[in-house]
């Protein structure tokens, strides 16, 4: 039941408010002075404040500047006899939900009450989401304690203390790449919720997710009758994530078209709506993410490559599972005591074998292939402890991801020396080699060893391997 407190000094008009209002479920007080109202607010807790603006001692004005001291979210309606026009401008710009005159319509004032209690309900929801959500994420919120993972999130709060001391603008663009179900998404969200602009928008876009003729008018927005079915206004993505992060999925996806206007965005920070003349500027910062290799699809003419390194002024290779071994068994036990609870089956466990068997698969699908796989198991376990033979394995898929055998009459590539090797030396012998072979091109390096150019020069600062001169 909302509650409303009335602070009205005539007597009767304050008995017919409060009735009328408790007859059309709400809870109603009366105050009949603004001092009386200050001392009933702590007590009563309204959902919303019925103030007179001709009061006894403290006017309306001053008790709505007080209310709003106490409350920055206080809804308060201001009722007065004068209609006076500058007192209404100067209740608005104080922090008043709205105005009336008096006499008050009743019917009118319960159309006002729900107007802005239901606003307040909305704003509400909106906030739990929001701060859900910020629970749900962060650097923290990674699992994962294997090297590739400890590297990876040092890098996150290195760049996320680096955009601390930024003083103004937006910080700069990052490019998250990774395979499929790698949690790109969860990188993302990381470093908004993390970073100085954790208490504005998170936006995001699955660039795959809309049709090319949309997605312009989905990211800038539009005027009425800039297309056919454009029969109202409506703001894009862009300008939703004012202040905040816009986080592009999928970049890869977006037609040569789009990347051109995109690419202004970034230079410009302006965006004009589709049938729209004046330019808006924006405060935005850009995330994108993909699975494809943009820098095949820049030799290939896919994708601009000024749009290329205007998104990857920072780099973030996320990891796939298969080079996370360590993390295999940390991530099922977390799906299993997350899905148990949501199926009622809390004690659920692995068995030896379903470990071992976990720990062996390359998961093509990485880890949304593992909480699927997880999830199911689950739901079909029968009793408390899962076995190997309970989980969906797609093997023809993980053969495609392991390494290719070593010809016939050859060593395996994974043999050790019976006396054994020192791990560290092998690690910067291969790396020299790789350099010394494409003539120190880090790049074409880095592809010879199957990992980043990021990856690549940390290990070479890790080695303090440098060319010669």
């Amino acid at each position: 039941m909302p509650a409303v407190l009335i602070i009205e000094d005539e007597a009767i008009l304050a008995k017919n408010i409060r009735a009328y209002l408790q007859r059309h479920g709400f809870e109603a007080r009366v105050a009949e002075s603004a001092e009386a109202g200050l001392t009933a607010l702590d007590e009563f807790s309204p959902d919303a404040v019925l103030a007179d603006y001709n009061l006894p001692g403290m006017d309306g004005l001053a008790l709505l500047t007080e209310l709003r001291r106490r409350d920055p979210r206080a809804n308060v309606i201001m009722l007065t006899g004068h209609g006076s026009i500058q007192i209404a401008v100067e209740a608005m710009k104080r922090g008043a939900a709205d105005f009336l005159g008096k006499p008050v319509a009743l019917d009118e004032l319960k159309l006002v009450l729900e107007r802005v209690l239901s606003h307040r309900q909305l704003e509400g929801a909106l906030e739990y989401y929001r701060e859900r959500q910020a629970e749900q994420s962060g650097v923290e919120r990674l699992l994962g304690n294997s090297p590739a993972m400890l590297e990876l999130k040092q890098k996150l709060r290195q760049l996320i203390e680096a955009e601390r001391g930024i003083r103004e603008g937006a910080g700069p663009a990052v490019l998250i790449n990774g395979e499929t179900g790698t949690g790109k998404e969860l990188v993302a969200r990381a470093l908004h919720f993390d970073g100085a602009r954790h208490a504005h928008p998170f936006v995001e876009l699955n660039c795959a997710s809309i049709p090319t003729n949309l997605l312009e008018a989905e990211l800038f927005g539009y005027e009425r009758g800039a297309f056919t079915d454009a029969r109202q206004r409506k703001p894009g993505l862009v300008e939703a994530a004012d202040r905040g992060t816009l986080f592009l999925d999928e970049i890869g996806e977006v037609d040569i078209a789009v990347q051109a206007k995109l690419l202004k965005l970034l230079e410009d920070r302006t965006v004009r709506r589709l049938g729209g003349l004046r330019e808006q500027s924006v405060d935005v910062r850009f995330v994108a993410a993909t699975n494809r290799d943009l820098e095949k699809m820049v030799r290939e003419g896919r994708f601009r490559a000024d749009l290329f390194f205007r998104l990857r002024i920072v780099h973030i290779a996320v990891p796939p599972l298969r080079a996370r071994a360590d993390d295999v068994l940390l991530l099922a036990r977390k799906f299993l005591k997350v899905h148990g609870a949501r199926y009622g089956k809390p004690n659920l466990k692995l068995s030896e074998s379903a470990e071992r068997a976990l720990r062996g698969y390359a998961w093509p699908g990485n880890v949304r292939e593992l909480r699927n796989a997880v999830e199911q198991a689950v739901l079909l376990a029968d009793r408390e402890s899962i076995e190997a033979t309970q989980f969906p394995f797609c093997e023809s898929l993980a053969a495609a991801t392991e390494p290719a055998a070593a010809p016939e009459g050859e060593p395996p590539r994974s043999a050790m020396p019976a006396g054994g090797v020192n791990l560290g030396d092998v690690e910067r012998d291969l790396v020299l080699q790789a350099l010394n072979r494409t003539g120190w091109n880090v790049t074409r390096a880095a592809q010879l060893l199957g990992i980043t150019r990021d990856t690549l020069r940390y290990r070479m600062e890790k080695h303090r391997i440098k060319p010669a001169g």
